[in-house]
């Protein structure tokens, strides 16, 4: 699977192309597409798999679409 293949916008693919991120961590796998179809997540994984990430890439992905005001975008990390 590639970050491609989970609906992230062009701005945050080419992001993590330049930073040499081809390959989501399982983690991200699971949660990126929960995240992006706007429903809450819980993920528990080990230090370094990239959880970070999982929460961060489906709130940069949604800052990219230019909300107006009343589509806030809210999370806890």
């Amino acid at each position: 699977m590639t970050f491609q293949q989970l609906n992230i916008s062009q701005p945050v693919l080419k992001a993590l192309e330049e930073k040499q991120f081809s390959t989501p961590t399982s983690i991200q796998q699971q949660a990126i597409p929960v995240a992006l179809g706007g429903r809450d997540i819980l993920g528990l994984a080990q230090t370094g798999t990239g959880k970070t990430a999982a929460y961060i890439l489906p709130l940069l992905n949604l800052l990219t679409r230019r909300p107006s005001e009343k589509d806030l975008v809210r999370a806890i990390v």
